[in-house]
């Protein structure tokens, strides 16, 4: 995911530190339900500034975890964005099928169809996703529930 952001807002750290304590960085092969290397964690950076706020944010993690991080720290070759239909996924009402079925109004999930959003919810439930990560980062969990 590329992130855009207001300097003034909010800094590269604090974003790195949000996004360490929202995945699990020790978990070597994905994340959640989703297995495989396409789900693996990683940051990447363009330049020694990005790829030193990288490795204390990823330095950091572990001292807070105490355990070994296995997010990798890669350069940047290239960036390619995702499909329209992807973007703010988690927030939208519009109901459409997994990619095969583009031409259909529903998400077929596990538990019947269901709207972008609801889907979303559903996951992150069915997955453990947010109690994961709120068994490993505790309260500094920032985004789980």
């Amino acid at each position: 995911m590329k992130i855009t952001f207001d300097a003034g807002k909010i800094s590269r750290d604090e974003i790195l530190h949000k996004f360490m304590r929202s995945i699990d960085p020790t978990d070597d092969g994905g994340q959640f339900c989703d297995r495989g290397p396409a789900y693996k964690t990683a940051l990447f950076y363009n330049g020694a500034d990005q790829r030193a706020a990288a490795e204390q944010a990823v330095s950091v993690a572990g001292q807070d975890l105490g355990r070994k991080i296995v997010t990798k720290i890669l350069p940047l070759s290239g960036f390619y964005p995702a499909e329209d239909y992807h973007q703010d996924y988690y927030k939208s009402s519009d109901i459409v099928l997994q990619d095969y079925y583009k031409s259909s109004d529903i998400v077929l999930t596990r538990a019947g169809p269901k709207s972008k959003a609801s889907a979303y919810k559903f996951y992150r439930k069915a997955c453990g996703r947010d109690a994961k990560v709120k068994a490993l980062w505790g309260g500094a969990a920032p985004f789980a529930g």
